[in-house]
């Protein structure tokens, strides 16, 4: 090997993924010993570097290229020795001058002085923090502040990190692409407008409030009137995902979804005070939308937040239709946590999508209202590939039996549904129909109904959801 050419040797070591194999293909000799040490460009540490600050260092000494660096401690306990702490960050500082992308996760002995150790990072341009609960705002300002290439930013569940005069410095900076806060407890929903003008450049934004601890912040006029002064333009904005969020009328993120020219793929879970018109204004503005899932709220928690009752009926489902004709996968989800929740759409609405649009894959899961009637419907879906359906209890082995009549249907999930038995199955066996067919917890359909009904099946029961 020695004699082949440094450039199939770096293209060899580029395909090979495992860090093992590559440790040991190191070891074949002196020459590519040196070639995997100027081409390795990744490296993920954690429990296991011990002594910990020693270790990273040889690390870095050893990998002078190193652009993306994972540091993780998910598991750790005291007897595992010592976290790297604010020291790692500095020999990371000062030896990985090519560094782009790093990732913190569980690091519990990092606090903002290592975060400070970083501004010497310039090609800094990912950061990922994961349960870091040393860090405050003023490590994450020095940071933002320092490298001013930073397109991409994750905080989740970092709960000293409050004040937000980090977010309106990076809406300033108008770098930032990629943007996540998950159950950061003390930063809300009307937070996000301090982002400004940085919102032209987002193309990727997921925000979650913990489900646990709403943050007890209540939107007042002048951050009404803030997002309406700044006339947030979200032009770049391609994929929105919003976990347990209040986007009443008035409220900051309801002047974002109807301003999502790019919009390709849209989450809204548990999100309270989503009215259709709403949705009409996502629809008419949003003309590339191609994933959309709704996982909706119970009907019994809006009043409480928001002071009025669910708003969204069929004619979302409708508008929808009529305005995303690329809509391509589709996820409805009527459950609030382990019931079902009352559902203002009907199977209409869910039928004129599939009617529009060249839908793909459709999940339903708790869809109390969607029975046999509405998977005859389907027969005529000339696009669909992909079907779910997760406690759909009206399904029975008729509707079933009508899987041979789709056009395209290649793979179907069957989960937690009481009324399906082996004998609606029974077509299928054979048939050469589905490629892939998975049961997942349904109590009348056993592992001997499922063998020949399709090329790849997956069996699992586990009937503890019912107890």
């Amino acid at each position: 090997m020695e004699r082949l050419p440094e450039s199939l040797l770096m293209e060899i070591f580029r395909r090979i993924g495992k860090t093992s194999d590559r440790n040991s293909l190191s070891l074949v000799s002196k020459y590519i010993h040196f070639i995997e040490r100027e081409q390795r460009n990744f490296l993920r540490v954690g429990c296991g570097l011990h002594p910990a600050t020693e270790a990273l260092t040889s690390l870095c000494i050893r990998f002078p290229n190193l652009k993306k660096i994972e540091i993780i401690y998910s598991g750790w306990m005291s007897n595992l020795g010592k976290q790297l702490d604010n020291q790692g960050l500095l020999v990371i500082s000062s030896h990985c001058h090519s560094l782009s992308e790093l990732t913190l996760s569980f690091c519990s002995f990092i606090n903002d002085t290592g975060l400070g150790y970083l501004v010497s990072c310039k090609n800094l341009a990912s950061f990922k923090l994961n349960f870091a609960p040393a860090i405050s705002s003023n490590g994450i300002l020095s940071l933002v502040v320092g490298c001013k290439k930073l397109n991409t930013l994750h905080l989740i569940r970092c709960m000293k990190v409050s004040s937000v005069e980090w977010l309106e410095y990076l809406g300033r900076l108008g770098t930032l692409e990629d943007l996540v806060i998950k159950n950061c407890r003390a930063i809300g929903e009307d937070d996000l407008t301090k982002l400004g003008p940085g919102w032209r450049k987002l193309k990727h934004l997921e925000f979650e409030v913990d489900a646990y601890y709403r943050y007890p912040k209540i939107c007042n006029n002048i951050s009404v009137d803030r997002w309406l002064r700044q006339d947030v333009s979200c032009d770049e904005l391609k994929e929105l995902s919003l976990m347990n969020c209040i986007i009443a009328s008035g409220r900051g993120l309801s002047f974002v979804l109807g301003k999502c020219r790019s919009l390709e793929k849209l989450h809204l879970d548990m999100c309270i005070g989503v009215k259709d018109a709403d949705m009409a204004a996502l629809s008419q503005c949003s003309k590339n939308l191609k994933c959309l899932s709704l996982h909706l709220p119970s009907q019994f928690l809006a009043p409480v937040l928001v002071n009025s009752p669910l708003q969204m009926t069929d004619d979302s489902l409708r508008a929808l239709a009529q305005g995303c004709s690329m809509l391509e996968e589709v996820e409805l989800c009527f459950s609030d946590g382990e019931f079902p929740s009352i559902s203002c759409f009907t199977q209409n609405g869910i039928l004129a999508l599939i009617e529009s649009c060249p839908i793909r894959v459709l999940v339903l899961n708790s869809c109390c209202f969607f029975n046999d009637v509405g998977l005859a419907a389907l027969c005529t879906a000339h696009f669909l590939e992909h079907l779910e359906l997760v406690k759909c209890q009206e399904i029975t082995d008729e509707g079933i039996m009508l899987v041979m009549s789709f056009p395209y249907l290649n793979t179907l999930k069957l989960s937690k549904c009481l009324g399906v038995t082996d004998d609606g199955l029974k077509p299928l066996v054979g048939s050469g129909k589905l490629e892939t067919l998975i049961v997942e917890d349904c109590p009348q359909i056993s592992e001997h109904g499922v063998l020949g009904t399709a090329r790849v099946v997956s069996y699992k029961q586990d009937l503890s959801w019912l107890y």
